[in-house]
């Protein structure tokens, strides 16, 4: 099978989903002249025109509305959020009109919106562009948000969030942006919801997300030299979480650690721990741990950067505690 860097395996799902369906359109600051601010929409202009790929105005309040109109009127938009910290400037379009649309009209309007943002962490780029928002997106009921890992993932998931009817935010890690591995060709879609065990093991269960991924494998691959086996469930997809998943996992390793990049207070491995209190607790044969970020904002000194995220070496710390090595 032929490899795509990340941004490659993100290019080639927008041409494919565009040309496969002339309501996709694409929006936002410099996705048309310029290919996109890493390269994601790159020859997209030359090729579906100026109608269906558009610059817009440095406002993310704008660049929001625009998709929920445009979406409104049969369009299917595919807008680009520079940075996942600039959301917050979307909120109000994002949350209180496209997440409820559906909803406040018994069913009747469908909003088919494509988000897609970068999450800036590990890459030196300072607090206001590395923060990981996702837990504020997976607590507005009416947004489907997805995080891939992989190129593979990144491909699978944007085509099948541009194809569903409801909101779908797409997170990508800017750290993964120019990472490169084994894409399939041609129709390739990954199910939303679904999560998937990116390495089997018995002794504990590890659950990352995003550019968390990679370090929970590297970890997984460590543990593995001294004996211990430890499966990395990689979500995919955070909300609707594929709780079936983890608890199949749980119930197979008995002991769990819950890694990602947001600060611990409040973040979106507290949702899988209490789930697993609520549900599966009698499987645990250890406390559930978590591994994250301190609640501090994202410094910009590379050498306190690389101490704030956390590493492979915590996650592996963590499982040997879980299991007293």
């Amino acid at each position: 099978m032929r490899e795509l860097k990340y941004w490659q395996a993100v290019n080639e799902a927008l041409f494919e989903e565009m040309a496969r369906d002339d309501r996709v359109c694409l929006a936002g600051e410099d996705v048309a002249e310029p290919g996109g601010p890493f390269g994601a929409s790159r020859g997209l202009l030359d090729k579906f025109g100026p109608w269906r790929v558009k610059d817009t105005p440095i406002s993310e309040a704008a660049i929001a509305g625009l998709a929920v109109g445009a979406a409104l009127a049969g369009m299917r938009p595919v807008v680009e959020i520079m940075f996942l910290d600039f959301m917050c400037l979307a909120m109000d379009q994002v949350v209180n009109q496209a997440a409820k649309a559906c909803y406040m009209s018994g069913g009747r309007l469908q909003l088919p919106i494509t988000i897609r943002t970068l999450c800036g962490a590990g890459r030196n780029n300072g607090p206001q562009h590395s923060q990981s928002l996702e837990a504020w997106l997976c607590h507005v009921p009416g947004l489907k948000v997805v995080w891939p890992s992989t190129p593979a993932d990144a491909k699978g998931l944007l085509k099948s969030a541009v194809r569903d009817e409801n909101p779908v935010v797409v997170i990508d890690s800017l750290s993964l942006w120019t990472s490169k591995s084994p894409v399939p060709e041609g129709e390739f879609t990954i199910p939303i919801g679904k999560a998937e065990v990116k390495r089997p093991g018995s002794d504990a269960t590890v659950v990352a997300v995003g550019s968390m991924v990679p370090r929970a494998l590297a970890a997984a691959q460590r543990l593995a030299a001294e004996g211990i086996q430890v499966e990395v469930l990689d979500l995919r997809t955070l909300s609707p979480l594929d709780r079936e998943a983890i608890l199949a996992s749980v119930a197979k390793t008995h002991r769990l650690v819950i890694a990602h990049d947001a600060v611990k207070p409040f973040g979106f491995g507290a949702e899988i721990a209490a789930m697993i209190a609520e549900e599966a607790l009698e499987e645990l044969d250890a406390r559930v741990k978590r591994v994250a970020a301190p609640y501090a904002p994202v410094p910009f000194s590379p050498p306190l950067e690389g101490a704030y995220y956390p590493q492979a070496s915590q996650i592996e710390a963590a499982v040997k505690m879980l299991l007293g090595a």
